[in-house]
């Protein structure tokens, strides 16, 4: 069986620009569209003052300049300001608005990302490194929010300041507007190309940037395996070629966004040049009069800025869209455990769980489960026991639907366990594992974590039970005290003894216990065992453990090898039958202790 989320490559050739545009716009934009509008509105005043400002040259040089007239500077000088003030106000608008809705789009498109990625299945997390998450969603998305709140908007202010000179432009003198725009059609063919360079050039950036990042996190997560081995100069290599690679890879985009700046200057002086050759004539004949000469030429140099910035805006664009493909790729991943159209809350009295014919695999080519049947009576404790690779962890994964089946079923008080609702299903199921996990939080936070909203009283006595409320109270800050990432301020045994405090406050009538003992030590063993033996009373409890000493007690032991279940029993009966588990115990309990 395939994991449940694959990775789907979004090849640049399906992925448009106009789709990918379309898709963020329209999936992410819709909400803010009355002020996309005043935006717009800002933008429109924006590019009538601009437009105006060269339209006021007219009036300055023939009226002012060739005329003499005094009584015009009062009037041309009120203008001025006026119109100005009128574009700095219309500026402030349209940027103050533009980028909340740029700013609500990609807090949107992050809300968004990370409900659909808590929802995945546990095989994409098995497939998918943190490292790579954790890239997509701070590199990606902080390229998306300059895509948003920089680019797509200077886009629309661009192009309307550019609608508007050309309009003035033809206005003035349609053959000397003709004569500049005669550059425009020799500069798409490259920008077009150079786009397509930089969208590829990009998507290989941002997969360094996250292999860089999931480098730095292993780096840090093993410093105590790095130390331990004295591998630091080996880490220190590894991350240095890589931010090389990184640095040569920014330069090659650099060099491919530049190369635009040769040719739209080259193209924008010979333009120039040749509106002065006829213009300067026209002048010179008395066919033009200097004010539409110089109004037409400071059209023509102020819509060159935002003319450059189109030309560039492309790379950019592009640039910024291959994140966009990297996001939406994850956005685009479909999970395969989810709640069927007959699922439903049903009432779990008793806990009975039962496997019928159970087969498993990941993949096609590796079969881990082999018809396995077994149960696990209600209130009972189960333990699975067996060499690594049996399919133990597999057996508990099953339970709470982390995977399903491939063929047979799983059920619990004779209901298939996919007819029962995730939410609901989980939430009747306790885990404690060997691999504890704790947040940078508080002691109190934690274990609440087990039933969010628990009281003060109710959280102490979870403590209590799990022989963890003396230890909390020797914490610098007792139950407020932090943690640490991965509880790293906390020993082997406090973490293990916090994680079923955690189990005990949530109440769950199945217990799945994942070698919960198997890395203490004896004294902390010791201290575990006794708060397990609280939190396992009267529950169904499935126990996976490689010392055999901490399931003799069990009520039925499974002894699981290659996907089957090859014995059962109790402990004294499967020793009398000499079966694998007899073996299993001999090289146990034989081995020599130093």
């Amino acid at each position: 069986m395939s994991h449940s989320l694959t990775k789907k490559k979004i090849s640049f050739k399906n992925s448009t620009t106009r789709l990918l545009i379309k898709r963020l716009l329209v999936n992410y934009a819709r909400p803010y569209v009355g002020r996309l509008c005043m935006g717009l509105v800002a933008m429109i005043i924006v590019a009538a003052t601009s437009v105006s400002s060269a339209k006021l040259i007219e009036p300055i040089i023939n009226d002012v300049f060739v005329a003499k007239n005094a009584d015009m500077i009062l009037p041309l000088t009120l203008g001025i300001c006026f119109v100005f003030l009128l574009k700095g106000l219309a500026t402030y608008a349209e940027s103050v608005t533009m980028t909340y809705v740029g700013q609500r789009i990609i807090a949107d498109l992050q809300n968004h990302l990370f409900n659909h990625l808590i929802e995945a299945d546990l095989s994409f997390y098995h497939a998918t490194s943190s490292g790579e998450i954790v890239s997509r969603f701070i590199n990606d998305v902080t390229k998306l929010h300059t895509a948003v709140t920089g680019t797509l908007t200077n886009i629309g202010k661009d192009s309307l300041m550019l609608i508007g000179f050309t309009a003035f432009m033809f206005y003035q003198d349609w053959f000397m507007a003709s004569i500049s725009f005669f550059v425009v059609p020799i500069a798409i063919l490259p920008v077009v190309k150079i786009g397509k360079k930089m969208r590829k050039a990009s998507s290989n950036i941002q997969k360094e940037t996250a292999t860089f990042t999931i480098l730095l996190t292993q780096a840090f997560q093993g410093i105590r395996l790095v130390k331990s081995y004295c591998m630091e100069q080996y880490e220190r290599l590894k991350i240095h070629e890589t931010v090389e690679v990184i640095c040569q890879k920014n330069l090659k985009a650099t060099r491919i966004r530049a190369a635009s700046h040769p040719l739209m200057e080259s193209l924008g002086g010979f333009a120039i040049a040749a509106v002065v050759i006829y213009g300067g004539h026209a002048v010179v004949r008395g066919q033009q009069d200097p004010g539409t000469f110089f109004s037409f030429i400071t059209a023509l140099l102020m819509m060159y800025e935002p003319l450059k910035r189109l030309a560039n805006l492309n790379a950019n664009l592009q640039d910024q869209l291959a994140s966009a493909s990297r996001v939406f790729e994850f956005l685009d991943l479909k999970p395969q455990i989810i709640n069927s159209v007959q699922a439903k809350d049903c009432n779990i009295k008793k806990g009975h769980i039962l496997f019928n014919n159970v087969n498993f695999s990941y993949n096609e080519a590796s079969q881990i489960l082999d018809s396995l049947s077994l149960e696990i009576p209600a209130g009972k404790t189960v333990a699975l026991v067996g060499t690594s690779g049996a399919g133990k962890s597999t057996i508990m994964n099953l339970i709470p639907r982390f995977y399903d089946v491939t063929q047979g079923n799983i059920t619990i008080d004779g209901i298939d366990v996919r007819n029962m609702t995730l939410s609901f299903l989980r939430h009747n199921i306790a885990l404690v594992s060997q691999e504890v996990i704790l947040f940078d939080d508080t002691v109190r936070k934690n274990i609440e974590f087990g039933c969010p909203g628990a009281s003060e009283e109710e959280i102490v006595q979870a403590a209590q039970a799990a022989a963890a409320h003396d230890f909390i109270m020797e914490l610098p800050q007792g139950y407020n005290t932090q943690v640490g990432e991965h509880g790293v301020r906390l020993s082997g045994g406090q973490r293990q003894r916090l994680s079923i405090a955690r189990a005990i406050l949530k109440n769950a009538p199945i217990l799945l216990l994942d070698e919960p003992t198997s890395a203490l030590d004896a004294d902390s063993e010791q201290k575990v065992k006794q708060a397990l033996k609280i939190l396992m009373h009267k529950r169904t409890t499935l126990i996976i453990a490689h010392r055999l000493a901490t399931v003799m007690n069990a009520d039925i032991i499974y002894v699981i090898e290659k996907g089957k279940v090859i014995a059962s029993g109790k402990h004294h009966d499967l020793i009398a039958k000499n079966t694998r588990y007899a073996q299993l115990c001999k090289a146990q309990f034989t081995e020599p202790r130093h």
